[in-house]
């Protein structure tokens, strides 16, 4: 879509998706948890759960938005001469995670449709956007480069908010964004390849708040949306992650742990020949490994291959207060 039109700068004027505490902190207004449901209508800010998401709805006031959630990871939109809105499905912890998702985006006039979230310490506001149509997303924000990932390449820019809303409130904060080239409507979006990109140029992360995979309106613009989101691998917290392929598979699980360190135990099965990529989110990184034969082709990205030990190996990783655990994936050959 990408129709370029002449606006001010995104944010000026604009009231950005706020997690429910801070939207009644900065704003007054009355938010709402609403229970899982088959389907429900949202026309309200408010976060809340429905079927295992987590779900955010934000709306300007002027106008008319509202989302509707269906089951799984479904929800859908329809917006009409908004000032802004944002609505999503998602994770009220975000990670670096393999996100999938598919569906339809027909916006007409300004409009995004991004993996949206946040991080605290530092405080950063994340888009990695597959599509849009009016005010080029790019515009006032300083290009830092691109990253190729999911079959596609991704402009990386970075702009400054300065004493604007935030999950903490009033603030000045950083906004990270990829965007597109090629603009899509589903498929796979690879967030630790993003993660380790921005990094690497300067762009830290910090630690993760709510991620969801967001269509937003603004500008009296008008259009609808359906999608339907999910995860195919993931990290974080105390919980496994695993990726393969047809041949093998890779499954993490926790070992030991100190203040400034941790241990994760990797288990291959499938196959006795394999290649376990490790994607860790910066600026966390592997101090050590044992049992393994390891490569690493960036400072974040390390690939192992067996040394005769057999398929359970492991790593010790400095978090550097990164605590989200890396992703892998498996293949064999």
């Amino acid at each position: 879509m990408n129709h370029s039109v002449h606006r001010k700068r995104r944010g000026g004027g604009r009231v950005r998706l706020l997690t429910a505490g801070a939207l009644a902190a900065a704003l007054g207004l009355a938010t709402a948890m609403v229970p899982s449901a088959a389907s429900a209508s949202v026309c309200s800010n408010q976060t809340g759960s429905s079927n295992g998401y987590f779900y955010s709805f934000y709306t300007a006031g002027s106008g008319s938005a509202c989302m509707t959630l269906g089951s799984g990871g479904n929800y859908s939109t329809s917006w009409s001469g908004v000032s802004d809105f944002v609505g999503g499905v998602g994770w009220s912890t975000g990670s670096a995670q393999t996100v999938t998702y598919s569906g339809s985006f027909d916006p007409s006039g300004d409009a995004y449709l991004s993996l949206y979230g946040w991080t605290t310490n530092p405080l950063v506001e994340y888009y990695i956007t597959d599509d849009w149509s009016g005010y080029d997303p790019s515009s006032g924000a300083t290009y830092k480069g691109t990253v190729n990932s999911d079959g596609g390449t991704y402009d990386i820019y970075e702009d400054q908010r300065v004493n604007e809303p935030s999950i903490e409130g009033t603030a000045t904060f950083n906004q990270y964004w990829a965007v597109r080239t090629s603009s899509r409507v589903g498929g796979t979006i690879t967030t630790s390849n993003f993660f380790n990109a921005w990094a690497s140029d300067g762009m830290p992360m910090g630690t993760f708040n709510y991620q969801i995979l967001a269509t937003e309106g603004f500008n009296g613009g008008s259009g609808s949306s359906d999608i339907t989101v999910g995860s195919s691998s993931g990290g974080g917290g105390s919980s496994g992650g695993g990726g393969g392929s047809s041949g093998c598979t890779a499954t993490l699980s926790a070992g030991s742990s100190g203040s400034n360190w941790y241990n994760l135990d990797v288990s291959v099965t499938g196959s006795s020949s394999w290649t376990v990529t490790m994607d860790l989110v910066a600026p966390a990184v592997v101090y050590s490994t044992w049992n393994v034969n390891a490569t690493w082709p960036s400072e974040y990205v390390m690939v192992a291959t067996p040394n005769g030990n057999g398929n359970d190996w492991g790593v010790t990783i400095s978090p550097n207060g990164q605590w989200t655990w890396p992703t892998v994936s498996c293949s064999t050959g």
